[in-house]
C-alpha cells in the first residue's frame, strides 16, 4: 500500500476503531473458510431509495439470526445491510466452535456476582444457544461439516489442571454443567500427545462447524422467509427523519422504523454516537496447515474430531479439520496493521511447534485473521438504547459467537416481534451493558493488559 493509499484509507475509516487494514470490504480474507466455501452471487448493493419495518445493520449471525427469525417467526419486512461479501466479517472468519459460553468472565466469577439462581439462568441460556444452531442447521438443511461432540480445555500446567478438576466437580452441581474431568493418561490414550496436557475439561454439548458455510446458509433462510439482504451496502451515514431511520449507504438510502446493530468487533464508534465507548476489539488469528498424512498424525497419536483451547491467560484454540489440516488460533496483541499480523502468525506458528513439535516443519496453506468483541461488562450485551427504544443492539461474546450471537439475534427479533423483553433473556443480560471508562484509550490498557497476560503466561505458569 502507498502512503497516499494509507492516508485515503485514514480518511475514509477515521470512524474505525483498529487499524484501516482490518476494514477493507472489497476484500475477502485468504481463509480456508473463503477456499471451501461457494459464494452468493445473486445478492446485490442497496441501489434505490427503499423503505422497510426493521433495518438490520450487519450481515453476521447476529443480524442474520435476527432477520430470519422476524420474517419466520414474526412475519416482518426486515433488510439487511452487510458492508462486505456474506460472511466478510467475523461470522466468516472464525474457527467453527459452536460451544457453551459467550462471557468472558468464569463460571466462579459469574456466581460469585451474581448468585446461583441467576447463574444458572445464565448458563441454561448459553447451552440453549448451542441447541439453536444444531435446530437450525437440521431445521434448514444447511451442510456445515459438523463434527466432534464437545469442547475441551486442556490445561497446560499442573496449577491449571487443579483448577479444570475442581470446576469439574462444582460446577455440574451449582450451574448444571456438563462437565468431566480427563487425565493426562487419558488426553494421551484417546485425544493425542502434546507437551502441554496436565489433565483436561470436556464441556458437552458443543461441536464445530464450517462457520461461513453457516452463515450462508442462514442467509438463505432468512431470504427464503422474505427477509432482504444487500451486500456490499457499508452504511455511512444514520439519521432521524420524521421518526424514521435514515441509513444511507454508497448507492442507496434504507428508511426503517426499526434498526438491529449488529456489526460486533466490527462496530463503527461514530456511526452513531450512542455506542461510542461500548465495545472493545481484539485481534484474533488462524493457520492452517496443509493435510496430514496418516503417519503425520499418529507422530502425535491424533485421534479426535473435537474443538480444543489451551488453559493459558492468551489461550490457544485448534481442531482437525475433515481434511486433516490443523486449524490453530490464537488472540492477537496488534491493532490490525500489516506489520503486528505477520508477527501474530509467527508467534502462533512457534506455538503450535511447542504444543505439537512433531509438526514444527509442517508448512502452513491459510493465514488471516479478524475481530472478537469485548463489553465492559464482560459478558453479551443485548437490548435497547436508553433514549432510543427503537434501536436494538446485540454483541460482545468474547469469542463464541456462533452459537451466542445466533441466539442473541433471535432474542432481539423477540424484542422487536413482541415489543417487550423476551422471557428466555437471563437476567444478568438486562442490565445496559454500559461505556468502557476513558474510551478513548481503550487501545493502549488493552495493550498493558495483554503484555501483563503474556508474562504471566511466561512466569507463573
Amino acid at each position: 500500500m502507498s502512503d497516499a493509499e494509507f492516508r485515503e484509507d485514514e480518511r475514509s475509516m477515521s470512524d474505525f476503531y483498529m487499524h484501516p487494514a482490518m476494514y477493507r470490504f472489497g476484500e475477502a480474507q485468504p481463509s480456508y473458510w473463503e477456499a471451501t466455501s461457494t459464494a452468493d452471487d445473486d445478492m446485490s448493493p442497496l441501489q434505490t431509495r427503499e423503505s422497510c419495518d426493521v433495518a438490520v445493520v450487519g450481515g453476521g449471525y447476529t443480524g442474520l439470526s435476527a432477520a430470519y427469525h422476524l420474517a419466520r417467526d414474526h412475519s416482518m419486512d426486515v433488510r439487511v445491510l452487510e458492508a462486505g461479501h456474506l460472511g466478510w466479517g467475523a461470522s466468516g472468519r472464525n474457527a467453527g466452535f459452536c460451544c457453551v459460553g459467550g462471557s468472558a468472565l468464569s463460571g466462579e466469577q459469574i456466581l460469585r456476582q451474581f448468585g446461583e439462581a441467576d447463574a444458572r439462568d445464565y448458563y441454561a441460556s448459553t447451552v440453549a444457544a448451542v441447541r439453536l444452531v444444531d435446530a437450525i442447521l437440521t431445521d434448514e438443511g444447511i451442510d456445515a461439516a459438523r463434527q466432534g461432540c464437545g469442547e475441551i480445555e486442556v490445561a497446560h500446567s499442573a496449577r491449571a489442571a487443579e483448577r479444570l478438576a475442581h470446576q469439574c466437580e462444582a460446577l455440574p452441581r451449582r450451574l448444571g454443567a456438563d462437565l468431566r474431568y480427563l487425565s493426562a493418561e487419558e488426553i494421551r490414550d484417546t485425544l493425542f500427545h502434546c507437551t502441554e496436557a496436565r489433565g483436561a475439561k470436556l464441556h458437552r454439548p458443543g461441536f464445530g462447524l464450517h462457520p461461513l458455510r453457516y452463515c450462508r446458509g442462514i442467509a438463505d433462510a432468512a431470504r427464503r422467509r422474505g427477509a432482504v439482504v444487500h451486500t456490499n451496502s457499508r452504511v455511512l451515514e444514520w439519521t432521524r427523519d420524521s421518526g424514521l431511520h435514515r441509513l444511507r449507504t454508497e448507492s442507496g438510502e434504507l428508511r426503517a422504523r426499526r434498526v438491529v446493530y449488529a456489526c460486533n468487533g466490527f462496530m463503527q464508534d461514530h456511526l452513531n454516537n450512542d455506542f461510542f465507548g461500548r465495545f472493545l476489539p481484539v485481534v484474533s488469528a488462524i493457520i492452517v496447515t496443509r493435510p496430514l498424512s496418516t503417519n503425520e498424525l499418529e507422530q502425535q497419536c491424533w485421534q479426535s474430531a473435537d474443538t480444543f483451547s489451551t488453559s493459558r491467560r492468551l489461550l490457544n484454540y485448534f481442531r482437525m479439520l475433515p481434511d486433516n489440516r490443523l486449524l490453530f488460533g490464537g488472540r492477537g496483541t496488534s491493532i490490525g496493521d500489516p506489520e503486528g499480523e505477520a508477527a501474530v502468525y509467527r508467534e502462533l506458528e512457534t506455538s503450535l511447534a511447542r504444543l505439537f513439535p512433531a509438526w514444527r516443519d509442517v508448512a502452513i496453506d491459510y493465514r488471516w485473521h479478524g475481530l472478537v468483541c469485548f463489553s465492559p461488562r464482560l459478558l453479551p450485551a443485548i437490548g435497547t438504547l436508553p433514549d432510543a427504544p427503537d434501536v436494538h443492539f446485540a454483541y460482545a461474546y468474547h469469542g463464541n459467537g456462533v452459537s451466542e450471537a445466533t441466539w442473541s439475534g433471535r432474542q432481539v427479533a423477540d424484542w422487536i416481534g413482541t415489543g417487550t423483553a423476551p422471557p428466555a433473556l437471563p437476567a444478568i443480560l438486562r442490565a445496559d451493558p454500559g461505556c468502557f471508562p476513558l474510551a478513548r484509550f481503550r487501545r493502549g490498557w488493552l495493550r498493558a493488559a495483554l503484555a501483563v497476560a503474556r508474562w504471566q503466561d511466561r512466569y507463573l505458569g
